[in-house]
């Protein structure tokens, strides 16, 4: 393949496994590279689905929407207004702190643990280095200052939240146990053969139990799809997490369209709320193509209150143009949908890299 082939490929796949849609992965067919299991209410044996849900578009809704038009532009560049974060590890046992790095990376500090979420340092999200979409603010935490990372949270494995250059440098210099739904473990032990991985289907949990903190991690169900390349798509499992600590339960939301509040408020119901959730609120545009792999951010103040919710930062924003909307929309669209409800702000922040939130005490 020459270059020029490889670039107009690598921006195909780029649009179907960062921003959704179902396009050159029409071919799920052959045997899953994987996971092999026992079929279940979400797995037919071969392919992961989401119950009762969206499946991924299909590659004519993808030329459909390529071909268009109304994307609006982003500028080269639109640093954060907060300066790169020096945090330090957390003494403190019922304190919570989160950090944004950009997108969906968030460092978590909470019971102890230090976590991150789906993290991506790279300065672009796709399969290789020299296309794709690129981001146009730095990481709010220099990889250098990060303090030692406990637990990663991955998530699924579309390129903008599963980062193979990242997990190698995290793994060399911090050695974090990765918690993964199904399917991923594969991916990441091909690339990175050394990594502590704890795998899981949805309603599976893992406990963390180290000297200076412990936690239940659990594996909940997203409504999204998976994909690295052009016919492995939905042959890894996409997931949420709640996790329980000292410093109150925490839920993190991965990619998700709303699917109708059912995850939410199945969450709620299994775990009775949560002092703070990281939520998506961008790559949402246009509705009719997005809304069932990618909520927006009105669905996303819907989520945190079905959810029970107290407090939220809102990601996956701001850093990389995937779909539609123009840069600033989700945090205008999120402030409109909060004052909407009559919901303070402060309750709901659409996080810039660099910013550095110490979270309330729960009030329940």
């Amino acid at each position: 393949m020459n270059r020029r082939s490889l670039i107009k490929w690598t921006g195909l796949t780029g649009l179907t496994a960062v921003a959704g849609g179902g396009a050159l992965a029409a071919k799920d067919s052959g045997e899953n590279p994987y996971y092999v299991g026992p079929a279940s209410d979400h797995y037919d044996g071969r392919i992961f689905f989401n119950p009762d849900g969206v499946p991924p578009a299909a590659f004519s809704d993808l030329l459909r929407w390529q071909l268009g038009g109304g994307k609006k532009k982003w500028p080269k560049s639109w640093p954060s207004p907060f300066p790169q974060a020096t945090p330090e590890r957390l003494s403190t046992e019922h304190a919570l702190r989160v950090t944004m790095v950009g997108h969906a990376t968030m460092l978590i500090q909470a019971g102890g643990l230090t976590y991150l979420t789906d993290p991506v340092w790279s300065d672009r999200v796709s399969p290789v280095s020299f296309a794709g979409p690129r981001r146009v603010n730095a990481p709010g935490i220099a990889f250098e200052d990060l303090p030692k990372v406990d637990v990663v949270l991955l998530s699924h494995n579309h390129y903008d939240h599963f980062d193979v250059a990242t997990l190698k440098r995290l793994k060399a210099e911090h050695d974090p146990l990765v918690v993964t739904p199904l399917g991923n473990d594969t991916i990441l032990h091909r690339a990175v053969p050394t990594m502590r991985i704890a795998k899981g289907d949805w309603g599976h949990h893992h406990d963390i139990v180290l000297p200076h903190g412990r936690a239940r991690i659990h594996i909940e169900p997203a409504h999204h799809w998976s994909a690295r390349g052009t016919g492995d798509r939905r042959m890894a499992l996409w997931a949420a997490f709640a996790v329980e600590t000292s410093a109150g339960k925490i839920y993190y939301a991965g990619d998700t369209g709303f699917h109708r509040g059912i995850n939410y408020r199945e969450a709620a119901s299994k775990h009775g709320g949560f002092r703070f959730a990281v939520l998506p609120i961008g790559a949402y545009e246009p509705r009719w193509f997005m809304q069932g792999q990618h909520q927006n951010p009105q669905e996303a103040v819907e989520g945190m209150l079905l959810s029970k919710t107290e407090f939220a930062a809102g990601c996956h924003w701001g850093t990389f143009q995937l779909t539609n909307e123009a840069v600033e929309e989700p945090r205008d669209h999120l402030h409109a949908a909060l004052d909407a409800r009559a919901i303070a702000r402060d309750r709901f922040r659409p996080m810039l890299p660099g910013e550095v939130w110490d979270v309330p005490a729960s009030t329940g």
